[in-house]
This record gives structure tokens, C-alpha cells and sequence, in this order.
């Protein structure tokens, strides 16, 4: 049955809430800390252009947010999510690890910031779950500041061969049930696997990229496991 855009928002904001104050356990446990290798890859991505103001979208519980602040701790970081329960645990380490960064809570298809608010953004493991695409990608470009950069860490569908087929019995199978025994919400872990398999393979996320006007590179993380994008912006 297709599901409306709105009924996708509303679906993912509930499951993340749900799961949240487990949400980092299972993200090291389920990922055996890949997760980790790869959200330092896309700081240095996101911080190649020096950027002084940044927006970590889909912040979650603020893992990427605080990781960049800590690395660039002259820039203004912005921590942004639609599911509350995760903003408050994001808000508690930031006030425990001494970081200034600012956590709020925003819809990816309207940002509450004018045109150009921002030098850098990132999005991990967030993008897949936004309810349009193309219009989250457009309206990431209008408060992207001229010359600057997005860079999107996400889940690609499993890749092929031997690799990806055993990749795929973890994912599909070992994945849900471990995450829903852990978290006690079989739903969101089973939606998981899900995502991921209608999710647009690397390159057609590269098409759309360049359809919202920007200028785009990708690599390929873990045998093809996650893959981060990275959009620049004409100055």
C-alpha cells in the first residue's frame, strides 16, 4: 500500500522517538562501531572548507553535531530533528561533554533559517528516512550559503556478490531481530532493511544532487556497506 509523505514523517518521527534511549547502544552494537569510522569520515568532508557555521540535520541524538564541534570548535554548530526524545538526549551529552552546541527541533522540508544560514551540512543515516527527496534537497540548497558544501552519509541498497549477500541475510534477518530484542520496538528495525532497499543507489542520489544544483562526489565506505555524498555549492 503506498504510503502518503506525510504518513512516512509521521511513521519515522514516532519510531525514533520510541527507540531513542537506546538508540546509540544499538547504533555501536548493530554497526560492530562502523558507524563511528564512518561519521569521522564525513567531519573531515564537512570541515575541508573550514565552514564557521554548520547545520547537522537529522542530528538524531547529536553523535555527527558534537563530533564536529569538538573538531572545529570556533565554528557555530546547529543540531536539528523532528523527534524530540532524541534532542534531549542529543542536548544531555553536549552539556556533559562541555560543547556549545545549539539542538532544536525542525522539519527537513521547511527549515525555520533564511537563505544561506549555513557554510556546511550534514546528514547521517537521516536522508533516507525524509518524506521527498528532491524537495528536502532543494530546500537544503536554500540555506546552504553560496560555496558551501552537503555532505549526506547514508545507507545505499546492499551491494551484489558474495559480500552483499551475506550482507543482506545480517540486515535483513540477524539485524531486525537483534534490534527489536535490544530496543523492544521490532517495527523500527524491521523498517530498516526496508528503507534501505527502496532507497536510490549511489548514483541516482549523485542525478538528484546535481538536479538541486549541485556539484557532486561520492565514496563508497565498507565493501559498498554506507556511502557518503558530497554536494558543493558555486561561490
Amino acid at each position: 500500500m503506498e504510503v502518503s509523505p506525510r504518513e512516512k514523517a509521521e511513521r519515522v518521527r514516532r519510531m525514533f522517538a520510541e527507540i531513542a534511549p537506546r538508540y546509540d547502544l544499538l547504533n555501536r552494537l548493530l554497526s560492530f562501531g562502523a558507524d563511528l569510522r564512518w561519521r569521522r569520515r564525513a567531519v573531515v568532508l564537512a570541515l575541508e572548507k573550514n565552514p564557521g557555521r554548520i547545520l547537522d540535520l537529522a542530528t538524531g541524538t547529536g553523535d555527527l553535531a558534537l563530533m564536529l564541534k569538538r573538531k572545529a570548535p570556533t565554528a557555530q554548530v546547529v543540531g536539528a530533528d523532528f523527534a524530540l526524545p532524541m534532542l534531549e538526549i542529543a542536548r544531555r551529552k553536549a552539556r556533559a561533554q562541555g560543547l556549545a552546541v545549539e539542538f532544536l527541533e525542525a522539519d527537513a522540508l521547511s527549515l525555520p533559517f533564511p537563505q544561506g544560514s549555513f557554510e556546511a551540512i550534514t546528514i547521517a543515516f537521516g536522508f533516507r528516512n525524509f518524506a521527498d527527496y528532491r524537495k528536502a534537497l532543494f530546500e537544503l540548497r536554500r540555506v546552504l550559503a553560496p560555496g558551501g558544501r552537503l555532505v549526506i552519509l547514508e545507507f545505499p541498497p546492499p551491494p551484489r556478490g558474495v559480500f552483499g549477500l551475506v550482507y543482506r541475510v545480517y540486515f535483513q534477518r540477524l539485524l531486525p531481530f537483534l534490534g527489536g530484542v535490544i530496543s523492544g520496538s521490532f517495527g523500527a528495525y524491521r523498517y530498516l532493511p526496508e528503507s534501505v532497499e527502496a532507497f536510490p543507489p549511489p548514483e541516482a542520489l549523485k542525478g538528484m544532487m546535481e538536479e538541486a544544483g549541485f556539484k557532486v562526489r561520492y565514496e563508497l565506505l565498507t565493501f559498498g556497506v554506507a556511502a557518503i555524498h558530497v554536494g558543493d555549492l558555486e561561490a
